[in-house]
């Protein structure tokens, strides 16, 4: 049972990654943006955080320094793709490459650096519980931070005025535009706030999550960030169980390896990789119902004047 309990635990752990940078790339395209960058901005802000811990000695200036980071490259694509209406999709791969190259560029200095040691998370009583209390009440704070921001975006949707302009902004930004609202502005600021999120969680992969810094070890994240959003079909509770599901078949290979299973680990290792082709594959034998949830106008430009 104990090992069952660890399981669990990590499964939320490795689930609070995708879901941090899922719940912001979905508000991105609740506006109507598409950014395929999201896996750059989450190496740039592994090693900014990683930096931050290095020289600071604090977990929190480490989540600042890497959400910072991903909210800077994302304003810098959402001006390219809002002001200068570069297509959407080849900047956001160019700001990928981009943010691999540079991340590992700048942390050359950082490959061999220690951080210091997280302190021991608990919740009082509630951990001591058998089984239970290994699961799900010895986690970092971020991974409950997370179900909380999950609730705060479906709140936020689907009870506020704002959330209600931007869902407008993603369905018709002529409309919105016509009724006096700032598309663009409002367009910008869900870019920024994506890419906070992606930051938010290349952080908390290289501070928490493994605490080191290696090059391209986001690996392949970005990416599954971006198939949730499909896979929950732009919903963040269902970004959030997506998440938890991606989190478990990561984990679970190597819960596999540990129980003596005889399987190649190259095979394990797709194991992620290979459930993310397979649910986008079966979502994508009912088009129509994509459709009905989809932002209408989700990677198209738009042009005030028109």
């Amino acid at each position: 049972m104990e090992s069952y309990a660890l399981l669990l635990g990590s499964t939320l752990s490795a689930g609070t990654v995708l879901a941090l940078a899922a719940l912001g790339l979905l508000i991105n395209e609740k506006a109507g943006i598409v950014n395929l960058g999201a896996e750059g901005m989450m190496l740039c802000a592994a090693i900014a955080g990683f930096a931050a811990v290095v020289h600071t000695g604090s977990t929190t200036v480490g989540f600042l320094a890497g959400m910072g980071a991903g909210a800077l490259l994302a304003a810098i694509f959402g001006v390219l793709v809002i002001w200068l209406n570069t297509n959407q999709y080849a900047t956001g791969l160019a700001l990928s490459l981009f943010g691999t190259g540079f991340s590992a560029f700048l942390g050359l200095g950082y490959v061999q650096a220690r951080l210091p040691e997280l302190p021991k998370f608990a919740v009082p009583w509630l951990s001591d519980l058998p089984v239970v209390g290994t699961a799900l009440f010895r986690l970092h704070p971020l991974v409950y931070g997370a179900v909380v921001i999950a609730a705060a975006l479906v709140w936020f949707l689907y009870r506020t005025r704002a959330g209600l302009v931007l869902r407008a902004v993603g369905e018709s930004p002529q409309s919105a535009h016509a009724l006096g609202y700032p598309v663009r502005r409002i367009r910008l600021a869900a870019v920024v706030f994506g890419g906070a999120m992606c930051g938010l969680a290349g952080a908390y992969i290289s501070t928490v999550y493994t605490p080191l810094w290696v090059e391209g070890m986001v690996s392949g994240r970005g990416w599954i960030a971006l198939a949730l959003t499909t896979f929950a079909t732009w919903r963040p509770a269902r970004v959030l169980l997506g998440a938890y599901l991606f989190g478990g078949v990561t984990m679970l290979q190597f819960h596999l390896q540990a129980t003596g299973v005889q399987v190649a680990s190259q095979l394990l290792s797709m194991l992620p990789y290979l459930a993310t082709i397979v649910v986008l594959v079966l979502i994508s034998r009912n088009p129509t119902w994509i459709r009905a949830n989809m932002p209408a106008s989700l990677g198209k430009p738009f042009y005030p004047g028109s």
